[in-house]
């Protein structure tokens, strides 16, 4: 059975108020044991399944950003398909993240939103989808997709990439890793009751660290 057609099928107890979907798709990926170290915050937020008009919202700010100068090379070549990587260097300033459901395939859509000192906030948009070789892949877009495989390491959830490649017409390219931008590795720490730290971290085998961002959010309540 598919991770996608499971989450229709199962249910998770205690972490959905009646009526609400839940999305067990993140939890199959990990398996029991993984999923069960987790926070119950962690696993509340994975495991929202957002239909029609639904979003979940979380409000912060990012507190760390550096690059390298291969890194800002890097994010600014990028910008030919969306900027998909941040472009400004500010730290100590706002950010938003919203997740929406991604009605065409079924995933998840997450736009990100960092403020600048100066012009308006970059936005980069993504796309969750459980496919691909690992189960779960980013889509950028212009074609291209990153296969991640999720963990569990000390209480955080950790998001690992593990390869790119470009999809046009239902024809898959894997790109040989001498042409891939490098390891991204993403995690999710809880920080507190419905607080969180997001840190994204890029690097590469030649010119070692890329980029590296921290930011800290909230759920925000309605």
């Amino acid at each position: 059975m598919s991770v996608q057609a499971r989450h229709q099928s199962e249910s998770e107890p205690g972490h959905a108020a009646p009526g609400e979907l839940v999305d067990l798709r993140f939890r199959t990926l990990l398996g029991a044991h993984q999923w069960s170290a987790l926070p119950a915050d962690i696993r509340a937020r994975f495991s929202k399944r957002l239909g029609g008009n639904a979003a979940v919202t979380y409000v912060g700010r990012i507190a760390t950003m550096r690059m390298s100068w291969a890194g800002r090379i890097l994010s600014q070549a990028l910008r030919l398909i969306g900027a998909p990587l941040p472009i400004c260097l500010d730290s100590d300033v706002a950010s938003i993240v919203t997740v929406t459901e991604d009605a065409a395939t079924g995933g998840q859509i997450w736009t990100r939103l960092y403020a600048k000192r100066a012009g308006f906030p970059q936005v980069i948009h993504s796309a969750k989808r459980f496919s691909g070789p690992t189960g779960l892949e980013e889509y950028i877009g212009f074609g291209v997709t990153m296969a991640l495989r999720p963990s569990v390491e000390d209480g955080a959830l950790i998001f690992r990439s593990a390869g790119y490649a470009l999809n046009f017409g239902g024809i898959r390219l894997t790109l040989p890793g001498w042409l891939a931008p490098g390891a991204l590795t993403v995690g999710h720490r809880a920080t507190g009751p419905g607080t969180f730290a997001f840190t994204l971290t890029l690097s590469h085998r030649l010119f070692g660290q890329l980029l590296y961002q921290e930011g800290h959010y909230r759920d925000e309540r309605s």
